[in-house]
């Protein structure tokens, strides 16, 4: 397996052979190995070049010792992984030239209609982990390929800086976990927004390439999808995202409560005036929630708090607002800013 940074079989046998012995003469690796001679003086040359094997002292025939492989191939393994990297990213950008080519000459080929739950999630895998700046998502309740949790490949592309922007069904977010999920991704950099509801599924990868299904959920049977490459198509997909994330809500789940746990949070949402309030990190994230259409119940579970403690911070926000109502809570907080 060592073989792809340099390391012959032969002269892993013998290093390990050392680090079992921990030191050695050669007439002992000799005997130990059954190799010629030689060959073995060969090797130990080999093995001490790379770093993994010294004398204990300056004789020629002094006992040898083997070196720490992480310090000695670190640097080696290093290398090779900024090489493979270097090459996937030249293997991507080459792909895209081959696609724009045959898409320049053969308009069958600006849509590739792919077929298989399994096919679907290994596209959208590799689609990720090519992506080079920015990655939009439709995500609508239940899911065809890939769960939420599924998707980290996500994690890696923030990482690298790629920007994520998703727009959730309301829906979606009232399935078990899938707020702590969402939270998750927030809090690693993804902007998310929800609407009540969306018109397909879709993923668009760095504006040149969107993965959207071909039949309708209640449809059933065999998820299949459209590759869609750069076309007057494709612009009318991003053109699609960008109108819904217009009129989308902001979610905030990325700011943990300060006291999240305590049923007597706070009365004195009474004694601060309506003009220039600003709601706090802990009331922007309930309000967001709210202002998204999610049950008082989902709320709580996403807080870490009780339903009650929801309604009476509600019923704060709402006297800080000036307004005795939940429709004109939402109001005001788009009116003022608030989130």
């Amino acid at each position: 397996m060592l073989d792809v940074i340099g390391l012959t079989p032969a002269e892993e046998e013998l290093y390990r052979c050392l680090l079992q012995l921990t030191t050695a003469r050669v007439d002992e690796l000799v005997h130990r190995l059954g190799r010629p001679r030689a060959q073995v003086v060969e090797q130990v040359e080999a093995l001490r070049a790379k770093g993994l094997v010294q004398p204990t002292d300056s004789d020629p025939d002094a006992p040898l010792r083997p070196r720490a492989p992480d310090v000695a191939l670190g640097a080696t393994l290093l290398r090779h992984q900024e090489d493979l990297e270097a090459a996937r990213r030249r293997v991507t950008q080459l792909a895209e030239e081959y696609r724009s080519g045959l898409r320049r000459h053969h308009v069958d080929h600006l849509v590739e209609v792919i077929r298989g739950g399994r096919v679907l999630r290994d596209r959208l895998r590799d689609l990720q982990n090519s992506a080079r700046s920015e990655v939009l998502w439709f995500c609508r309740a239940n899911p065809l390929a890939m769960a939420g949790p599924e998707n980290v490949e996500e994690f890696d592309a923030l990482a690298r800086g790629v920007s994520y922007r998703a727009i959730y069904e309301r829906d979606l977010l009232l399935e078990p976990g899938a707020l702590t999920d969402l939270a998750k991704g927030v809090a690693a950099g993804e902007q998310a927004r929800v609407l009540d509801r969306l018109p397909v599924r879709l993923a668009i990868v760095d504006a040149r390439t969107a993965i959207c299904p071909l039949v309708p959920d209640r449809d059933g049977g065999e998820p299949s999808a459209a590759v869609i490459g750069r076309s007057q198509l494709l612009d009318a997909l991003l053109a699609l995202f960008e109108s819904h994330w217009r009129v989308a809500t902001r979610l905030r789940l990325d700011d943990p409560l300060a006291a999240a746990t305590t049923e007597s949070r706070r009365d004195e949402a009474d004694d601060r005036p309506v003009d220039g309030y600003q709601p706090d990190a802990d009331e922007a994230r309930l309000l967001s929630l709210f202002v998204a259409g999610v049950p008082d119940k989902s709320i709580a579970s996403q807080l870490g708090v009780s339903r009650r403690t929801v309604q009476r911070r509600l019923a704060d926000l709402m006297d800080a607002a000036g307004v005795d109502t939940r429709p004109g809570l939402a109001f005001q907080v788009a009116r003022r800013g608030w989130l």
